[in-house]
């Protein structure tokens, strides 16, 4: 998997494993050391913008001893607007919901209304899957663990990009998913599973998970600016998407701004819990805080039990594992696992408890560092992932009283390398085409409808002297078809912003029956699953 850390990487890639938290130091407030701590964090963000000039916008939240020690924005909310964000900036913050949701199934659990390890179907009788023997296994549990078996970001074209389907139709399309692995034994992220989470939470609290996780755990710590769902944004209070379209390939070329709201980009309401929120640094330190306070509010009051804080920082399944530090990578994890809602690690011989975030345009991150009751996000309206790794890693360094290790040079260095081997890969996928065998059928017999069982239908239709493609129902993922290599074609969609798609046909008695996708570049977020399609002409 490459490094390039954009969405991909921010939720689905990790690097350790769970140790036993270090004491939490009991001290006095020593407010000087907490200003110099604060003022130490602000000058590395600074550096870190500097260093990536075309990012536009960062807030950062930091938390010690349940204590908000700095909430500021930094930069502005749009490139070429000089009107600078502030700390109560709305950003997208994506998977870094996912947290959310799982606590909202911890109050739940308090209540003796739901449980971990009871299966889904106790909830939602409804629930079936592609193998039909995991019906009756899969509990509560697996759906926030990213153990069931779909292949990464499987099902994601329900809601990626931007789609009219409601719940109801996600839930219905689940049991047409498919499943290529086998039960608890890999880690696969799928944030399909999540929306089916907050329809756990929905059916037995009587009301939908955004109005459950507003009323039980939003306005209970005040706050009153973060939103449940991103269609419910200001476009004048909300930092705006940025991104690299190209050419050769997205990720690469000018920054751009991608939209002129949140939600033109990421309406995530049928998965909000997935992946819905926004916010501010202001309203996540308190996020942060009850975090690390185990589910207690400053008077005592609980949201959830210390029980259900300790479960949902367990590990469930294990993501990866490495030899360990070294000298040129200082922060590199001995073990990854992923307990619910939260990736558990070891960072520099401590518990490094943390999620990351990716919408179009945005990438966030949320790190808990318990063992020195301290925390901190960062939130970014660009798709700069080397300088979101920056944040994380230097941020703790600096928390930790690490020092020596440049992950801004590190960052920019691979950066670099990345950037190289993606150039270099688009100009293979340009070759190829120019070298590539006509298709061996006249056009039109390549048009039709094709359906797959859990997306739906994909239209190819003859449009002057070539073919247009569209998906059903993803409204900006529909464009012209083009020869490629033999059987295969591929997509240049209008809309820059979305991934294009190979297209290969399966011919029978010299007849296009069958056809597969997958992404044209190598560097495509994996929430472009068109991999899972499996079409059959209708």
């Amino acid at each position: 998997m490459s490094i390039r850390l954009t969405r991909r990487a921010a939720l689905a890639s990790t690097a350790a494993v769970a140790g036993v938290a270090l004491p939490a130091v009991a001290r006095a407030r020593q407010p000087a050391d907490d200003a110099a701590l604060a003022a130490e964090v602000d000058a590395f963000v600074r550096r870190a913008m500097a260093a990536w000039p075309d990012q536009p916008a960062v807030s950062v939240a930091l938390v010690k001893d349940g204590q908000p020690l700095l909430t500021r924005g930094y930069g502005v909310r749009k490139s070429g607007d000089p009107r600078p964000i502030d700390e109560h900036t709305h950003f997208a913050i994506a998977s870094n919901t996912k947290a959310v949701t799982c606590a909202a199934l911890a109050i739940l659990i308090d209540e003796d209304k739901v449980k971990w390890d009871e299966p889904v179907r106790t909830y939602l009788p409804e629930f079936r899957l592609s193998k039909p023997e995991l019906n009756e296994l899969v509990t509560v549990r697996d759906l926030v663990s990213h153990r069931i078996g779909f292949g990464l970001g499987a099902g994601d074209l329900l809601f990626w990009p931007n789609s009219d389907r409601s719940r109801a139709e996600i839930m219905a399309a689940v049991e047409h998913v498919p499943i290529e692995d086998q039960f608890r034994t890999s880690y696969h992220y799928c944030n399909l599973m999540f929306v089916v989470a907050g329809e756990v939470v929905a059916a037995v609290s009587g009301m939908p998970w955004e109005d459950f996780v507003q009323t039980r755990i939003l306005t209970p710590l005040g706050m009153t600016g973060t939103l449940p769902l991103m269609t419910a944004a200001d476009p004048a209070s909300s930092a705006l998407p940025h991104g690299r379209l190209g050419p050769p390939l997205r990720y690469q070329g000018e920054m751009q701004t991608l939209a002129e709201s949140i939600q033109e980009v990421w309406d995530w309401s049928a998965a909000g819990a997935a992946g819905g929120f926004v916010t501010h640094p202001v309203d996540w330190a308190k996020w942060i805080a009850v975090q690390l306070n185990k589910g207690a509010l400053p008077d005592g009051t609980r949201l959830w039990s210390e029980a259900r804080a300790n479960e949902m920082w367990r590990p469930n399944i294990i993501v990866s594992s490495s030899g360990g530090p070294t000298p040129d990578m200082p922060g590199r994890s001995i073990a990854a696992t992923y307990a619910t809602g939260w990736q558990v690690m070891d960072y520099r011989g401590e518990r490094f408890i943390t999620h990351g975030g990716g919408a179009p345009g945005f990438v966030s991150g949320t790190v808990l560092l318990p063992g020195r009751n301290a925390g901190f996000s960062y939130f970014t309206n660009a798709e700069e992932g080397m300088l979101t790794r920056a944040l994380r890693s230097g941020i703790a360094d600096i928390v930790m009283g690490k020092a020596g290790f440049d992950w801004i040079a590190d960052g920019q260095r691979l950066e670099a390398e990345n950037n190289a081997k993606s150039i270099a890969a688009a100009a293979e996928i340009d070759a190829k085409q120019a070298a590539g065998a006509p298709p061996s059928l006249p056009l039109e017999a390549y048009a039709g409808v094709w359906r797959d069982p859990w997306y739906g239908d994909i239209v190819i239709q003859r449009r002057g002297e070539g073919l247009w493609l569209a998906f059903s129902r993803t409204p900006s993922l529909k464009g012209p078809l083009e020869a490629y290599d033999g059987e295969t074609m591929r997509t240049r969609f209008p809309d820059k912003r979305e991934e294009d798609v190979f297209v290969t046909f399966a011919l029978e008695n010299g007849r296009p029956v069958t056809a597969t996708m997958k992404a044209v570049s190598p560097d495509a977020d994996f929430s472009y699953d068109f991999h899972d399609l499996r079409l059959t002409r209708v």
